[in-house]
Protein backbone atom coordinates (compact mmCIF):
# COMPACT_ATOMS: atom_id res chain seq x y z
CA UNK A 1 0.00 0.00 0.00
CA UNK A 2 1.27 3.73 -0.95
CA UNK A 3 2.13 5.14 2.49
CA UNK A 4 0.71 8.15 3.64
CA UNK A 5 1.80 11.42 5.28
CA UNK A 6 -0.38 13.90 6.98
CA UNK A 7 -1.74 17.32 4.85
CA UNK A 8 -4.34 19.15 7.21
CA UNK A 9 -7.66 19.02 9.00
CA UNK A 10 -10.14 20.56 7.60
CA UNK A 11 -13.06 22.13 9.48
CA UNK A 12 -16.35 23.51 7.81
CA UNK A 13 -17.50 26.82 8.73
CA UNK A 14 -20.87 28.97 7.81
CA UNK A 15 -18.77 32.36 7.68
CA UNK A 16 -15.48 31.98 6.45
CA UNK A 17 -14.53 35.68 6.77
CA UNK A 18 -15.15 36.13 10.56
CA UNK A 19 -13.98 32.17 11.43
CA UNK A 20 -10.42 33.11 9.87
CA UNK A 21 -10.38 36.14 11.46
CA UNK A 22 -10.38 34.39 14.71
CA UNK A 23 -7.75 32.03 14.00
CA UNK A 24 -5.61 34.80 12.52
CA UNK A 25 -6.37 37.40 15.03
CA UNK A 26 -7.38 35.76 18.39
CA UNK A 27 -4.91 32.54 17.96
CA UNK A 28 -2.16 34.37 16.47
CA UNK A 29 -2.23 31.45 13.61
CA UNK A 30 -0.65 32.58 10.09
CA UNK A 31 -2.92 32.78 6.91
CA UNK A 32 -0.66 30.25 4.40
CA UNK A 33 -2.85 30.35 1.41
CA UNK A 34 -6.62 31.40 0.43
CA UNK A 35 -8.35 29.53 -2.41
CA UNK A 36 -11.86 29.13 -4.13
CA UNK A 37 -12.69 25.65 -5.83
CA UNK A 38 -15.84 24.64 -7.67
CA UNK A 39 -17.09 22.66 -10.85
CA UNK A 40 -18.20 19.28 -11.96
CA UNK A 41 -15.02 17.39 -10.51
CA UNK A 42 -15.29 18.65 -7.20
CA UNK A 43 -18.97 18.84 -6.72
CA UNK A 44 -18.53 14.37 -7.50
CA UNK A 45 -15.24 14.60 -4.82
CA UNK A 46 -17.30 15.51 -2.09
CA UNK A 47 -20.68 14.14 -3.30
CA UNK A 48 -22.39 17.54 -3.01
CA UNK A 49 -24.33 18.33 -6.50
CA UNK A 50 -23.72 21.65 -7.69
CA UNK A 51 -20.46 22.36 -4.54
CA UNK A 52 -17.95 24.81 -5.05
CA UNK A 53 -16.50 26.18 -2.13
CA UNK A 54 -13.83 29.19 0.12
CA UNK A 55 -10.85 27.91 1.50
CA UNK A 56 -7.81 29.03 4.28
CA UNK A 57 -5.25 27.62 5.29
CA UNK A 58 -3.73 28.67 8.47
CA UNK A 59 -0.11 26.81 9.35
CA UNK A 60 0.07 25.69 13.22
CA UNK A 61 3.44 24.87 14.15
CA UNK A 62 3.85 22.65 11.23
CA UNK A 63 0.06 21.36 10.90
CA UNK A 64 -2.28 22.67 8.65
CA UNK A 65 -5.36 23.99 9.34
CA UNK A 66 -8.40 24.29 6.72
CA UNK A 67 -11.29 26.23 7.07
CA UNK A 68 -13.58 25.81 4.14
CA UNK A 69 -17.08 27.50 3.85
CA UNK A 70 -19.58 25.47 1.34
CA UNK A 71 -21.87 27.10 -1.31
CA UNK A 72 -24.35 25.88 -1.29
CA UNK A 73 -24.34 25.47 2.28
CA UNK A 74 -26.22 22.18 4.27
CA UNK A 75 -30.09 22.86 4.78
CA UNK A 76 -30.56 20.42 3.32
CA UNK A 77 -28.02 18.09 2.27
CA UNK A 78 -27.19 14.80 4.92
CA UNK A 79 -26.00 15.76 8.26
CA UNK A 80 -22.93 14.00 7.33
CA UNK A 81 -22.37 15.92 4.80
CA UNK A 82 -18.94 17.51 4.24
CA UNK A 83 -20.96 20.98 4.17
CA UNK A 84 -22.47 20.44 7.46
CA UNK A 85 -21.45 23.08 9.86
CA UNK A 86 -18.69 21.60 12.09
CA UNK A 87 -17.94 18.87 9.74
CA UNK A 88 -14.25 17.73 9.95
CA UNK A 89 -12.03 15.40 8.40
CA UNK A 90 -8.58 14.70 8.24
CA UNK A 91 -6.46 15.05 5.34
CA UNK A 92 -3.80 12.82 3.96
CA UNK A 93 -1.61 13.06 1.20
CA UNK A 94 0.14 10.41 -1.18
CA UNK A 95 2.42 10.42 -4.59
CA UNK A 96 -0.05 8.19 -6.79
CA UNK A 97 -3.71 8.50 -5.68
CA UNK A 98 -4.89 6.14 -8.18
CA UNK A 99 -2.54 3.72 -6.73
CA UNK A 100 -3.99 4.14 -3.31
CA UNK A 101 -7.43 4.24 -4.39
CA UNK A 102 -7.12 0.60 -6.51
CA UNK A 103 -5.45 -0.79 -3.29
CA UNK A 104 -8.48 -0.09 -0.74
CA UNK A 105 -10.29 -2.94 0.24
CA UNK A 106 -13.92 -3.06 -1.55
CA UNK A 107 -15.67 -2.34 2.22
CA UNK A 108 -14.04 0.59 2.42
CA UNK A 109 -17.00 3.47 2.07
CA UNK A 110 -16.25 5.98 -0.61
CA UNK A 111 -17.41 8.99 -1.64
CA UNK A 112 -15.99 9.16 -5.19
CA UNK A 113 -13.26 7.92 -7.18
CA UNK A 114 -10.55 10.25 -8.06
CA UNK A 115 -10.59 13.96 -9.15
CA UNK A 116 -8.62 16.37 -10.15
CA UNK A 117 -10.61 19.71 -9.42
CA UNK A 118 -9.58 22.90 -10.78
CA UNK A 119 -7.63 24.08 -8.60
CA UNK A 120 -4.75 21.13 -10.20
CA UNK A 121 -5.43 18.96 -7.06
CA UNK A 122 -6.67 15.18 -7.58
CA UNK A 123 -8.99 14.36 -4.28
CA UNK A 124 -11.03 11.51 -2.80
CA UNK A 125 -13.09 11.05 0.30
CA UNK A 126 -13.77 7.84 2.06
CA UNK A 127 -14.92 7.28 5.56
CA UNK A 128 -13.55 5.39 8.75
CA UNK A 129 -14.98 2.54 10.24
CA UNK A 130 -17.05 4.90 12.63
CA UNK A 131 -17.95 7.35 9.61
CA UNK A 132 -15.61 9.82 10.07
CA UNK A 133 -14.10 11.63 6.46
CA UNK A 134 -10.58 11.35 5.25
CA UNK A 135 -9.80 13.09 2.41
CA UNK A 136 -6.70 11.57 0.46
CA UNK A 137 -5.07 14.43 -1.76
CA UNK A 138 -2.37 14.19 -4.86
CA UNK A 139 -1.18 17.60 -4.41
Amino acid sequence: MTELSAHHVGITVTDLEETLAFYRDVLDLPVATRFSVGGEAFSDAVGVEGASADFAHLEADGVRIELVEYDPEARSSPAAGLNQPGAKHVGLSVDDLESFAASLPDDVPTISEPRTTESGTTIMFLRDPEGNLIEILEA
